[in-house]
């Protein structure tokens, strides 16, 4: 499929925002310190910021809000609501961190609770979808919520090396096993997408029995949206590369200078905080990647009917 570079946006930032949240509202970090304070604005500043790139590439993004009427249906309505329930306990740690210097663990649960549904709403979205068959897959939610833990661990660890924490390690060894973790799954799951797909020319058209069915016209004589955004087709071997990129780049390098920040305990704090940026801005970075693959990889159903127009 054409991978929407707004989608991209926003699964990635609010993946992160929702991971960081999530662990904040765990009273991991000192409410004290100024870099735990940021760290709570910058969370809501990341989901807020994915949540309003998601709308950019509709095409009438002033009737958004009628994405929450269908709730009782739509992974898609889900996910807006919860995203809307998930800001009342977030904003509430975020104004006890920034202005109390407290933390509340009732509060704070709830919020790293609904953060994680909130995530799982997002990936249900596409795992919910029967018509492509490498997103309908637990593997698939699995994943989101990898990517999502993974990175908020990492961006924690920042935060605790800017606050000063005096046990930096456990959130640098913490953070690096969910990268590992986060980028096994996604093994994983595109182990289970070359699977030779479920749904054919064959099966499409219920002429199966008939023997090999064979494309004599297009349904379009010219391009369509169809076409367009169903029939996105990256090459085999580009797909090989990105790969390779993202699994070295999000995960072999973030892991590294994070088991090596665990390792170095005693580092200063300027040097521990470099090191953990330097691992965020890696793991995001093969992240992206990660996701545009999810996208521009993906299969849909209805291009049995296009196989001699694909783009």
């Amino acid at each position: 499929m054409h991978p929407a570079f707004s989608i991209i946006i926003f699964t990635t930032l609010s993946g992160l925002g929702y991971g960081l949240a999530a662990l904040l509202g765990l009273g991991l970090l000192d409410p004290a310190q100024m870099a735990t304070k940021a760290a709570h604005v910058i969370a809501l500043a990341l989901i807020g910021g994915g949540l309003i790139s998601s709308t950019l590439h509709l095409g009438n993004p002033q009737r958004a809000w009628r994405a929450f009427s269908q709730w009782r249906s739509s992974w898609l309505s889900r996910e807006g609501v919860l995203a809307i329930f998930t800001f009342v306990p977030l904003t509430w740690s975020a104004w006890l961190a920034v202005f109390e210097s407290r933390w509340e663990p009732v509060i704070g649960t709830a919020g790293t609770l609904l953060c994680a549904i909130t995530v799982f709403s997002t990936s249900m979205i596409y795992a919910s979808l029967k018509s492509i068959d490498s997103w309908h897959s637990p593997w698939t939610p699995a994943s989101y919520l990898g990517f999502s833990a993974a990175s908020g661990a990492t961006a924690t660890a920042l935060f605790a090396a800017l606050g000063g924490a005096e046990s930096l390690w456990p959130f640098a060894l913490g953070a690096a096993v969910l990268v590992a973790v986060a980028w096994a799954i996604k093994l994983g799951w595109r182990e289970q997408t070359g699977r030779p797909p479920l749904s054919t020319p064959e099966t499409a058209t219920g002429l199966g029995h008939l023997g090999t069915v064979r494309e004599l016209e297009p349904p379009h004589m010219t391009d369509n949206y169809l076409t367009r955004e169903m029939g996105f087709r990256v090459g085999r071997k580009h797909a090989r590369k990105l790969w390779l990129i993202a699994s070295v780049v999000g995960c072999g390098v973030p892991v590294v200078l994070l088991i090596g920040l665990a390792v170095a305990a005693g580092a200063p704090g300027g040097a521990a905080t470099l090191v953990s940026l330097a691992a965020l801005a890696s793991l995001m970075a093969g992240i992206l990647v990660e996701r545009w693959l999810f996208f521009a990889e993906a299969r849909h159903a209805v291009m049995n009917y296009y196989r001699g127009q694909l783009s």
